[in-house]
């Protein structure tokens, strides 16, 4: 799953070492996402560094 990374939505757990989602699904919608390719993923949101350092200002 390469594009996750570039996801805004994923997230990194220093002390498990593990990348994770971090959409609030409920069961059915977290068996689709996890049935699902990366290209196919609704709630995938590219991560701009820059939007946020502008919402900031």
């Amino acid at each position: 799953m390469k594009a996750c990374e570039f996801c805004a939505h994923n997230q990194y757990d220093e002390e498990a070492d593990v990348e994770y989602c971090d959409v609030s699904l409920d069961e059915d919608e977290m068996e689709r996402y996890l049935g699902a390719s990366t290209s196919d993923c609704p709630y995938f949101k590219l991560y701009d560094e820059y939007k946020m350092v502008e919402k900031q200002n």
